[in-house]
């Protein structure tokens, strides 16, 4: 018996997820949990929460000069995440 064609499980979950509509989500639930990690430190202990609804990136934080700072920065913001990713899961950033 030959084999046709192998790929790696990885390769085989990506397809099951993709097949499925799941990678979207699975790819919005890493764009959250990495957010520390790309914003670093001092805007981690200023973040109140970050969620994900259709595309948008809510991020609610504690402070209003940081909001005025990222307000300035949303399109560079939406790039870093989808990049971080892999992928354009991110349209928009809301910043409250």
């Amino acid at each position: 018996m030959r084999r046709q064609q192998t790929q790696s499980i990885d390769a085989a979950i990506l397809d099951f997820l993709r097949d499925s509509g799941l990678e979207k989500n699975l790819l919005q639930r890493r764009v959250v949990e990495l957010w520390p990690t790309i914003m670093g430190d001092m805007v981690a202990r200023l973040t109140r929460s970050v969620d994900i609804e259709n595309g948008v990136l809510i991020v609610k934080l504690s402070s209003a000069a940081l909001k005025a700072q990222l307000f300035d920065m949303r399109f560079d913001l939406v790039r870093k995440m989808n990049t971080a990713v892999g992928a354009e899961v991110i349209r928009d950033v809301r910043l409250y």
